[in-house]
């Protein structure tokens, strides 16, 4: 199978691979080359894929999409990092993740407090 795993400014990895092992919302799933087409929703954890030499790999992988059709396997997520150590990917997931979900929160947070201050000074502003 033809395997892309896609950030949202570059190309990750391309490899053939034999077997993909992911995490979606329910649960951990496989796919293998007569597998049917399938899309799920992947959440942060680690990802494995079986290269054709029979070599095991590992990725951290944050939120994304995994979408397979036919002996195509498209990968799309915000953040991936390689490692050899499945702890340390764990690790990278826990740590690295977890934090960019936080920083976004505060800075949607921070967006949300401004419009409310903006609509706040416009409704002042029509009742004088």
């Amino acid at each position: 199978m033809n395997m892309k795993v896609l950030l949202p400014a570059e190309i990750f990895l391309t490899a053939e691979v034999t077997k993909v092992v992911a995490e979606a919302e329910n649960g951990f799933f496989c796919l293998m080359p007569q597998h049917v087409d399938f899309t799920a929703a992947l959440v942060p954890g680690v990802f494995s894929y079986t290269t054709q030499a029979g070599e095991d790999n590992y990725l951290a992988v944050d939120v994304g999409t995994i979408i397979k059709r036919g002996a195509d396997i498209l990968v799309s997520t915000r953040n991936a990092f390689r490692g050899s150590e499945l702890g340390h990917l764990k690790e990278v997931v826990v740590q690295q993740f977890r934090e960019i979900d936080e920083r976004e929160k505060k800075a949607r947070t921070a967006a949300s407090r401004l419009e409310v201050d903006l609509l706040r000074r416009f409704m002042e502003l029509r009742h004088e």
